[in-house]
């Protein structure tokens, strides 16, 4: 709460006599919101805190978008829509910001989903990430899905529960759902929908490439680890303090899906080995699905960022397509943080390479096969 209450509960009235009662609800979050866990307290907080008690999933089916969720200003260059989505008797929050709009007869808009790490907000990861601003001069939507605290103490996104691994389940259920649902409220490209993450964020974010690779044509992973990396919190902490088992999470799947990750080698929350191995399970599944061999040697290239930080870029041409199948960038001296972001939000390193802007260009290069979507 802020040091003045009277000057909280002016700024409280201001807004709501100006109509935007959205921004008042938003106001008042932030004002209550706690700052986050240290990095380097967060090897369970960012993870696998366990759930506390979240909704069961065997409650009779609902799907769909809150009514009418409210439009707002963002800095008078686009709008953030904010509303909830319930599937399988569980509800999420969410934010989509929408650049200004396109002229009349636009091609329809890419989609970027986006999975905050624990202990951030949308609004938090929105500010550290600087995708927004992207999207504005790029031309894209940013759906920020927001984790329940009843579902996980810590706000993390369950990845390590079986229960939230499959498609139709759990999680990546809600998270599909919400997806296809932004997606025909505001007709966005089929063909162009990603999702992203940070820590357990893009730990999910693997598991939806994995269970749903007729809808993300293409997933980021930053700071976490492959799908099938755990099943359980044991293991899940085994995973996260050593790098996954080798063996684990390659099997095949019929859609492979491009995968660009970052990680920075003085991880301590996240072994930076799991970067790696997410890279390898891409590279590994495409081989696998289109049955011609080995891929071609990957290009390593070495670089610095203009504010001095290291890295290694590791591209994977892939076997059929122009575009790289999969691109691994390991960040010299990068912590538990969001490469390249702003010091406006959590567990960023403004001095890396932007993680954000290459990510966009990667999914940039990507587009999803014609095919049916199922839900």
């Amino acid at each position: 709460m802020p040091d003045s209450l009277q000057r909280w509960m002016k700024e409280v009235a201001r807004i709501t006599q100006s109509g935007r009662l959205g921004r008042v609800a938003q106001f008042i979050q932030q004002s209550l919101v706690t700052a986050p866990a240290a990095p380097d307290r967060a090897i369970v907080v960012e993870g696998v805190v366990r759930e506390a008690s979240a909704p069961s999933t065997t409650a009779a089916t609902e799907v769909g978008l809150a009514a009418r969720p409210v439009l707002e200003p963002a800095d008078h260059l686009g709008l953030t829509h904010t509303g909830q989505h319930t599937e399988l008797g569980l509800t999420r929050g969410y934010e989509l910001y929408l650049p200004p709009q396109p002229a009349a007869g636009a091609e329809p808009l890419p989609l970027v989903v986006m999975l905050h790490g624990c202990s951030q907000s949308p609004q938090d990861f929105a500010a550290g990430t600087g995708m927004n601003e992207l999207a504005r001069e790029k031309g894209f939507a940013v759906l920020y899905p927001a984790q329940s605290q009843d579902a996980n103490a810590g706000r993390c996104w369950n990845w390590f529960e079986k229960g939230h691994q499959q498609r139709g389940h759990g999680e990546p259920a809600v998270l599909a759902g919400l997806t296809h649902a932004v997606m025909a409220e505001h007709g966005f490209d089929a063909r162009r929908i990603y999702v992203a993450g940070l820590s357990a964020g893009g730990a999910m974010a693997a598991v939806l490439g994995q269970a749903y690779p007729d809808l993300y044509a293409a997933v980021g992973i930053h700071s976490g680890l492959a799908s099938g990396a755990a099943d359980d919190l044991m293991s899940a902490l085994s995973a996260m303090q050593h790098g996954q088992a080798a063996d684990a999470a390659v099997g095949g799947v019929a859609d492979p899906v491009p995968t660009i990750v970052f990680h920075g080698d003085s991880d301590a929350v996240v072994h930076p080995d799991n970067g790696a191995r997410a890279i390898e399970v891409a590279v590994r599944r495409s081989e696998l699905a289109t049955m011609a061999g080995p891929s071609p040697a990957p290009v390593i290239e070495q670089g610095v960022s203009a504010q001095g930080r290291g890295y290694t870029r590791i591209t994977h041409p892939g076997t059929e397509s122009a575009a790289a199948q999969a691109e691994h960038w390991l960040v010299h001296g990068a912590g538990h943080a969001w490469s390249g972001g702003s010091e406006r939000g959590s567990y960023t390193d403004p001095s890396g390479p932007d993680a954000s802007r290459e990510m966009w260009r990667f999914f940039s290069g990507h587009v999803q096969p014609e095919r049916r979507h199922n839900r």
